[in-house]
């Protein structure tokens, strides 16, 4: 493809593409469409489909029964849809379904502000479903990233059979920059796991030395079964308490104790700092030319930019906080990711600046938060 300008959506819809998506299902909604509209280009002549559902809920359930017929599927929404899906999201996670889900957000709650962005979602994203167990959630700050962490969400989706969640706004989702996709260092695509020829399949039994069963599609030669409901290995509903305990508390590990292996981050770190800054998403930006002018005054301040929010990478944050005196976590809303870095930093300095009133976050205020 070669240098090309682009919005951080069409990113998305490109890295979805070479990951091996040939399903997408949505609503229009802004700031989110434009995935749609790029998905409506690029799937058809591949041989995949696209839908615009009757609204979110059909939408992510075409996706999800797609993805349990053996296809790589993927939707977009901003907050009103977000909202919508959340008892898909719990089908999807209690099923073990594989699917990519972009969060466009929007500036506030219900309706919002349709052209504003700000992150107010991202509590919602890890906890927005009933039962409580985890989904992956990577944040891109870039177009760049739009592309490459959407790659790595379907790798992700299809190694370990759960929704990913791709927390993006309105800035950059809809914000053109030049990229050239083809020089980016790109993860080879994954595919699920099937199950060995002539073994017998239970749907939900983990495969050995794995918290992850094996797959077999809806349809196939194979009897699958999904449930929604508590169940066993061999996917009957089941109201034995140990083999409800069994499958909670192995949804909850198989994403929770492998958070190292894709815990994506950039770590900007100067020898000489006692501060530590933590951001994500585009606020990450202006904290980047925040550091460089605290650091052309004479006071070096590093900083680190997490890309991978949920489950929450707590050895990497750990690890990269135990140098610095204190931690400053910024972030475009009033407070939501700090809780997590305190709860991680127990004992060290934690302090915040948070904004939400459709206005970015400037490097000025920024560097205000630090000195304060």
């Amino acid at each position: 493809m070669g240098l090309t300008l682009m919005e951080g959506n069409e990113a998305v819809a490109w890295g979805a593409f070479d990951a091996g998506c040939r399903f997408f299902a949505g609503y229009p909604i802004t700031p989110a469409t434009s995935i749609y509209n790029t998905m409506l280009n690029l799937l058809p002549p591949a041989g995949g489909v696209v839908l615009q559902g009757e609204d979110e809920i059909a939408s992510l359930g075409y996706c999800l029964g797609a993805s349990m017929a053996g296809r790589k599927a993927m939707t977009a929404t901003s907050g009103p849809g977000i909202s919508l899906y959340s008892e898909h999201i719990s089908f999807a996670l209690a099923s073990e379904i594989p699917v990519v889900v972009v969060d466009v957000q929007r500036l506030g709650p219900s309706t919002g502000y349709a052209t504003k962005g700000a992150d107010g979602d991202i509590q919602f994203l890890r906890w927005g479903n009933s039962g409580g167990v985890p989904g992956i959630v990577p944040a891109p700050v870039d177009v760049a990233d739009c592309y490459l962490l959407t790659m790595h969400a379907f790798n992700l989706a299809e190694r370990y059979r759960c929704p990913v969640f791709i927390a993006s706004s309105k800035e950059i989702g809809m914000t053109r920059e030049s990229v050239d996709l083809q020089a980016l260092e790109r993860p080879a695509p994954v595919e699920r796991a099937r199950n060995p020829e002539g073994d017998e399949y239970l749907p939900f039994r983990p495969a050995p030395g794995t918290d992850v069963p094996y797959f077999a599609p809806i349809g196939g030669e194979v009897l699958s079964r999904l449930t929604s409901s508590m169940h066993g290995e061999d996917g009957y509903i089941t109201p034995d308490p140990s083999q409800i305990r069994s499958l909670v508390e192995r949804l909850h590990r198989k994403l929770i104790a492998v958070v190292d292996r894709f815990s994506f981050h950039q770590a900007h770190l100067e020898a000489d700092s006692d501060t530590l800054l933590i951001t994500y998403g585009v606020t990450s930006r202006a904290a980047r030319r925040a550091c460089k002018q605290i650091s052309e005054q004479g006071n070096p301040i590093s900083h680190l930019v997490l890309k991978t929010l949920w489950p929450v990478p707590e050895n990497l944050i750990r690890s990269t906080a135990a140098a610095y005196d204190r931690v400053v976590v910024v972030e475009a809303n009033l407070g939501q990711y700090v809780r997590e870095t305190r709860r991680v930093l127990v004992g060290k300095t934690v302090t915040f600046f948070g904004s939400m009133d459709g206005k970015l976050i400037t490097p000025e205020e920024i560097m205000e938060a630090v000195h304060a």
